[in-house]
């Protein structure tokens, strides 16, 4: 029994540091913030392509405070390599689009590091919908490299 209840110890520390990394990296205040030359957000409902990990609704949960209504999407003329996409004749790279309010808009920029990791531009799905999404600044396109064992990006 003592086993257990170090198990139990051990998990619990576990998910509770995995929990303050989360809110320290996705949500608060500090680690980011917003420069001052982007525009404002409008006071609007928006409407957002994702194709990366915010395709999961526990993580979208966390980082927007909701879910944000998802409906399956493709973006036409795009591939996807890691964590950016980059225009492709011919390709499509599937996600989902959401729909969300300023509030959760501006979530999404800090976790995206909207101004120095990503920039938002709009973009035309498939379909014919107008979107944001979030694209990889020039600068930080190489950041990330794939390791040929790992399915994930890795930070070299």
């Amino acid at each position: 029994m003592v086993w257990l209840k170090r198990l139990l110890i051990l998990s619990g520390v576990g998910l509770l540091s995995l929990a303050g990394w989360l809110w320290l990296t996705m949500l608060s205040p500090w680690f980011y913030d917003r420069p001052d030359d982007l525009p404002t957000i409008e006071q609007r409902t928006h409407q957002v392509f994702v194709y990366g990990t915010l395709r999961y609704a526990p993580v979208r949960l966390v980082v927007m405070g909701s879910f944000g209504a998802p409906k399956d999407a493709v973006l036409a003329g795009y591939q996807r390599n890691g964590l950016d996409l980059s225009p492709q004749p011919g390709s499509n790279v599937k996600g989902l689009l959401l729909r969300v309010d300023a509030d959760e808009l501006s979530r999404l920029d800090r976790y995206e590091r909207l101004g120095v990791r990503y920039e938002r531009r709009t973009i035309t799905l498939d379909d014919g919908t107008r979107a944001w999404v979030y694209l990889r600044l020039p600068e930080q396109q190489n950041t990330f490299v794939q390791h040929a064992d790992f399915p994930f990006a890795l930070i070299p």
